[in-house]
């Protein structure tokens, strides 16, 4: 089925697990989608075709699997990355008693790109959901704008900016835990390989060293989830 153009921008998306909604797009490039997994409950054991899909865990534990193996599972917390391949299946577990909140980073943005393999909710090799589990977003959602100017909230203790460089020794120093998306722009090496892409979930410090060795080919734009003192 398909919606227009900015049907995935203007809709919470109810899921049996919770809930989950757009909050920024680079065209379609990549997009960034904000997850609520409540507690105990899980997404579908999925994958994606042809976009490539990272995850920021802004709070709660979430149990992950990757793969279609039970024995491939791991405990992730706050600041966490990953980063699954097309075509790698992966799934998110809520076990903390508040839930789990993530954002995910496609890119591609392309959200009918979902296989479903196994689900605990009858959505095997069902599509992504419909406009009847659709409601329009409302005050209480976050937004981002195409911007790097005042985009930033808190989770807790987690601060989530939005931030453009092209000099990364300028900015102030971070932890080794502090996470990175790249939203636009790339590093390449001398030969123009590209090393980091758009779509890529890293340690900000893995940037600031690979932005010492590479090229900055133009001013990057990223996201940057950093904790903060209460």
């Amino acid at each position: 089925m398909k919606f227009k153009k900015n049907f995935y921008d203007k809709n919470i998306f109810i899921k049996p697990w919770g809930f989950e909604y757009v909050i920024f797009r680079n065209k379609k490039k990549v997009g960034i989608t904000f997850l609520k997994i409540l507690k105990g409950k899980k997404t579908s054991l999925h994958c994606h075709t042809k976009k490539k899909t990272g995850f920021i865990i802004l709070s709660g534990q979430a149990l992950v699997q990757v793969g279609l193996y039970k024995r491939n599972r791991k405990k992730y917390g706050p600041l966490s990355r990953l980063v699954f391949r097309p075509g790698l299946f992966h799934s998110l577990k809520a076990i903390s008693k508040k839930g789990v909140v993530a954002l995910e980073f496609e890119s591609p943005f392309d959200k009918p790109d979902l296989v479903r393999f196994k689900d605990d909710y009858g959505r095997k090799d069902k599509p992504y959901e419909g406009v009847r589990f659709t409601r329009k977003l409302d005050k209480s959602i976050i937004k981002f704008r195409n911007t790097h100017y005042k985009n930033f909230y808190k989770f807790g203790n987690i601060l989530v900016e939005l931030k453009k460089t092209k000099k990364f020794t300028r900015l102030i120093k971070k932890d080794y835990k502090t996470s990175v998306s790249i939203l636009d722009g790339e590093i390449k090496d001398r030969n123009g390989n590209i090393i980091i892409s758009i779509g890529e979930v890293v340690r900000f410090s893995t940037l600031k060293i690979l932005s010492k060795n590479y090229i900055v080919s133009k001013p990057i734009f990223f996201l940057q989830a950093s904790r903060i003192s209460l």
